[in-house]
């Protein structure tokens, strides 16, 4: 018996990640009561790429200084700043003023940023690259400082390959989940927020993106992200 033939359009589309080759099919499959859904949209840090803050340090500082120096000096609001596109080099020299003595910690942040990036979460990427192979629409949100994303577009290269468009906040200067963001990615894309799914690792986020209108999914692992496409009938 010969294999089924594929399509040479379709093949030319194939990508290739962890040696697996996918080929896009004639389409999703989408039951009758399912919404129609035209586009997905995926978070990049916790849902496609593992990111742990405290690897920075660990071999600078043992764990419970960690815990101190994350959340005393290097915390959470002060990265947002550079997330809203707040240039990293002088967030880095600001918090230096006011801490002196940690001077050498603070500047790591900048100098070894991306040692944070733990790597691809392979599950959550092969689950985009079946969509992709199926032909729907892909696109990136991310609270990520401008300036760092070029770095993880090297780094991670389906970034580029699995996407067919991106709002990165470190470019926009507004972070998720400022209901403007979202406004952003809808005018530049023509997204229709009621045919478009939003997948990201944060209450509040989704959260957003519900109220906006959104087939909001909060990521808890590939395995549920798999089952809640299933409902909105992308069966991957």
């Amino acid at each position: 018996m010969h294999a089924p033939s594929v399509d040479p359009i379709l093949a030319h589309s194939a990508v290739t990640f962890r040696g697996t080759r996918f080929v896009p099919d004639c389409g999703l499959r989408r039951p009758e009561e399912a919404p129609l859904i035209e586009a997905v949209v995926f978070d990049i840090g916790g849902v496609l790429v593992d990111v742990d803050f405290r690897r920075l340090y660990r071999d600078l500082l043992d764990e419970a200084r960690i815990d101190w120096f994350l959340g005393s000096v290097v915390t959470r609001d002060w990265h947002r700043r550079h997330d809203a596109g707040y240039p990293m080099h002088q967030g880095v020299a600001d918090l230096i003023a006011e801490h002196p003595d940690h001077a050498e910690l603070i500047a790591a942040w900048d100098d070894r940023f991306p040692d944070v990036w733990v790597g691809a979460q392979d599950d959550t990427v092969a689950i985009a690259m079946t969509l992709r192979a199926r032909g729907l629409p892909l696109y990136l949100l991310s609270n990520w400082p401008g300036e760092k994303f070029p770095l993880a577009r090297e780094r991670f290269p389906f970034l580029d390959e699995l996407f067919d468009g991106q709002v990165i906040s470190g470019y926009e200067g507004v972070v998720k989940p400022d209901a403007r963001i979202f406004e952003v990615l809808a005018q530049r894309y023509g997204l229709v927020p009621s045919r478009t799914v939003f997948v990201d690792d944060m209450p509040a986020n989704a959260s957003t993106a519900r109220d906006l209108g959104y087939r909001a999914i909060e990521f808890i692992g590939a395995d549920r992200l798999r089952a809640e496409l299933g409902e909105l009938g992308l069966v991957v």
